[in-house]
């Protein structure tokens, strides 16, 4: 099944496959988001995490893939163990600096620093893993941007819960065609009552930073610690009269989206 936007130009493909994971064809090349493809089970660390839901397909359906956009290597809902053995299937990763400096085959991007993969231009952006000061206890994450001739400019947030930090990167990028957010108000009780990922409020207000972009929500279930449902997300978009800005998609369907 297929859901498409209709009277746009160049589109893109997306599959969201589960949790950060999405897969998608842009600029004539293959892209995966933040792998994780373990079944259900917990992860024993600092903070327990619980993973409650398994990929919508399993990693020998993802296919071949040029690129890896890795927010974060240190959290395993962003990277689990099967995610870990993906990553030396796939030629390029980009990723932290601090990334890169734990996992080999890894390119790590500074804030703003881009690099050329074929026809694509990505760029890496700012991201902050919970409130300010956040990095110390939640380390370094990263967002991306891809831009290409001819093709809509793409925003992959990454964990990222700062409202700021996306009107910082709207207001250098300008237009942002498609913004991936990951979303879920994720809570561990790490920092309280702030989340680290994006809440239904505050992604409203990423989405009116973020101008006419169409919003795809992910990272938004399959959890124990996402504090916030992707339908509470919903209801604050038809509250703040955003609602056609925003696309959930269903695991496992591809959603066809385009620049407006």
């Amino acid at each position: 099944m297929t859901n498409t936007i209709e009277n746009t130009t160049a589109t893109i493909d997306i599959l969201h496959i589960g949790g950060p994971t999405v897969r998608f064809r842009y600029g004539n090349l293959t892209w995966l988001t933040d792998p994780t493809f373990d079944a259900p089970g917990d992860y024993p660390g600092p903070i327990t995490l619980h993973k409650l839901t398994g990929p919508a397909i399993g990693v020998d359906q993802v296919g071949a893939v040029d690129a890896v956009l890795l927010s974060h290597d240190q959290h395993a809902d962003n990277l689990d163990n099967s995610g870990r053995e993906f990553l030396s299937t796939v030629e390029r990763v980009l990723s932290t600096p601090d990334a890169a400096a734990r996992m080999e085959g890894v390119t790590g991007l500074a804030n703003w620093e881009s690099v050329r993969i074929g026809d694509v231009t990505v760029t890496g952006v700012p991201a902050l893993h919970g409130p300010e000061g956040a990095e110390a206890l939640s380390g370094v994450v990263t967002g991306f941007i891809l831009q290409g001739a001819g093709l809509p400019t793409v925003y992959v947030s990454g964990d990222n819960a700062s409202v700021d930090l996306v009107q910082r990167i709207a207001d250098r990028i300008g237009r942002i065609d498609v913004a991936i957010l990951f979303v879920g108000a994720a809570n561990v009780d790490r920092f309280g009552d702030s989340d680290v990922t994006l809440n239904g409020r505050s992604a409203v207000r990423a989405a009116a930073a973020l101008g006419d972009a169409v919003i795809v929500p992910v990272h938004g279930e399959g959890w124990g610690h996402f504090s916030e449902s992707l339908d509470y997300l919903a209801r604050n978009f038809e509250y703040a009269g955003r609602a056609a800005q925003l696309r959930i998609p269903t695991p496992g369907e591809t959603l066809t989206l385009a620049a407006r």
